[in-house]
């Protein structure tokens, strides 16, 4: 039986703001996924193979706007897509192939940052930016954030302007978590995790998730996820590959829900 989830990875930081490094992120997770230092199974005992999905491999981007075609492409046919970064300037142009093949989604965005800006650095398509182009674009009839810390007076704006619901990490409670009634897009951002935990990410943003508070996260969403993107990780900041593995192992976990029938 063909494969309804296809894997995609984007060679892309040029939207990065502060260190680039992340478009070397696909092949590293991919490394990880691969080591035999661990196994293929998610934690709710599914063998979450490479035969379960398709992979595209990764693509070097010319134009931002490629990311969109590209991923119209190898959603031909598909139902789901998990898409590694790169940036988190991806986000946009994903959710844009996405959400025109699938209609309204709802987004957990799992991040230190609220990525809201109207622009940042005179780039309104900025890494601080994706989800402020989502919510313009009505491409999500709900997002909801978890895990911000950075919060300034411009985003907190533009989250009352577009009705964003966010869960600050210091109000975050494991039954905090929002259920989902719609198809769902999860987008992860590795620094939403504590550096002691994640330390290969530009920007290292202190009081995060420990990794199996991320876990526990994944595991406890309700319905389908059909799109979902780890991004932001930067193996030139990383210690011993231990990121990497951290992205390996989410990685494994989203598909697991991917690959679960609703």
């Amino acid at each position: 039986m063909p494969s309804t989830i296809t894997l995609q990875g984007f060679l892309f930081d040029e939207k990065s703001s502060f260190l680039r490094g992340a478009a070397k992120a696909p092949p590293e997770i991919r490394a990880a996924y691969h080591s035999s230092s661990a196994n293929y199974f998610s934690e709710n005992g599914l063998d979450v193979h490479p035969g379960i999905f398709e992979d595209k491999g990764d693509f070097k981007i010319n134009q931002y706007f490629d990311i969109e075609d590209i991923t119209a492409s190898n959603l031909n046919g598909k139902n789901k897509i998990i898409s590694l970064g790169g940036d988190h300037s991806i986000s946009y142009p994903v959710i844009k192939a996405v959400h025109q093949r699938s209609g309204p989604i709802e987004i957990l965005h799992i991040d230190a940052h609220g990525d809201l800006y109207d622009s940042f650095d005179g780039d309104p398509y900025s890494h601080a930016c994706p989800f402020a182009r989502v919510m313009e674009d009505n491409l999500a009839s709900r997002l909801v954030q978890i895990g911000v810390r950075t919060l300034n007076t411009h985003q907190r704006e533009q989250a009352d302007k577009f009705g964003v619901e966010i869960i600050e990490m210091k109000d975050f409670k494991p039954e905090s978590i929002p259920s989902f009634t719609k198809p769902l897009y999860l987008s992860v951002d590795i620094d939403s995790l504590d550096p002691a935990f994640a330390p290969g990410v530009s920007h290292q943003e202190p009081g995060g998730f420990t990794t199996r508070e991320l876990l526990h996260i994944i595991q406890s969403i309700q319905g389908p996820i059909i799109g979902a993107d780890i991004v932001e990780y930067n193996p030139d900041r990383d210690l011993n590959k231990m990121t990497a593995m951290v992205c390996a192992k989410i990685f494994r976990e989203i598909l697991s829900k991917m690959a679960t029938p609703d």
